[in-house]
Formats: structure tokens, C-alpha cells, sequence
């Protein structure tokens, strides 16, 4: 770590400690160089990939969205709350362990709709229809013959 005061780059740890919370840690430091103390403080950095549209552009995940997204198919339907946020913290999970940088839309979609069958069936079929893009009952009752 180097010194805020004098830029050496040799310092020593004289106390740590983790919040009430545990996620963070303070670490009081002490300069080789110039013998001044500071304080620094470290945080788990967390990098959800950043979701490819259709088109090509690209958009940083966005979890309001996504939550925005599922309620509306979730609406009037008898799924409570923690439902919402138990799939929604599923498909974070699965994001952020699959260690990729990018993500289609298709793929985050699929998930989605994955947690929404789980959840609730009407729902699951509710977002797969604008997902999907239906143009025809055809298409809906294929979808529902596999369910």
C-alpha cells in the first residue's frame, strides 16, 4: 500500500477490524517512510457482466430492471415478496459465479423465465410471451403443452 503522504510504497498494519456488518475491513496503517498514520478500507468488489442486447449495444445489469420486469409478469398473482427476491438473489448467484464478463440478453431472459416457471406457472407463461415474441395462439399452446 502506498503512502497518501509521501508515495512510499512500504507501510505496515498496526490494527484491523471488521464493521458491525463484516463487509468491511479498516486497517490502520502506519508509513515506513514518513511515519505518518492512515486508514484504509477494503470492500468485496462485486462484477455482474454487463448485458448484450439484441441489437448489439450493450447496457450495465441492472437488478430494478429485471425485478421491474418479473413483477410485471408476477402481477396479481398469488407470489409473495421474498419469492421475488429469493429467484431474483438465484439469478444474481448464477451471474456472478458464472464468471462471465458479457451476457446476452437471451441468456439472462432464459433465466428469468426459469425462476418464473419455478415460481409460478401463469406468470412463467405471462413473460414468455413477450419474451418470445408470440405472434400466433399456436405458439401459446405449445408453451403450455410444455409445462
Amino acid at each position: 500500500m502506498r503512502c497518501p503522504f509521501c508515495s512510499h510504497h512500504e507501510t505496515q498494519v498496526s490494527e484491523t477490524r471488521e464493521s458491525d456488518e463484516g463487509d468491511v475491513v479498516r486497517r490502520r496503517r502506519r508509513c515506513l517512510g514518513c511515519d505518518k498514520r492512515f486508514t484504509t478500507y477494503e470492500r468485496a468488489e462485486i462484477a455482474l457482466p454487463v448485458v448484450v442486447k439484441k441489437d448489439g449495444t450493450r447496457a450495465d445489469f441492472d437488478a430494478k430492471k429485471l425485478r421491474a420486469s418479473m413483477q410485471l409478469a408476477l402481477r396479481k398473482r398469488p407470489v409473495s415478496i421474498e419469492q421475488i427476491d429469493a429467484a431474483l438473489a438465484k439469478i444474481e448467484e448464477t451471474l456472478l459465479t458464472s464468471g462471465a464478463r458479457e451476457l446476452p440478453s437471451t441468456r439472462l431472459g432464459e433465466l428469468v423465465m426459469r425462476e418464473l416457471k419455478r415460481i409460478d406457472k401463469v406468470a412463467y407463461v405471462r413473460f414468455a410471451s413477450v419474451y418470445r415474441s408470440f405472434e400466433d395462439v399456436d405458439e401459446f399452446r405449445k408453451l403450455i403443452r410444455e409445462i
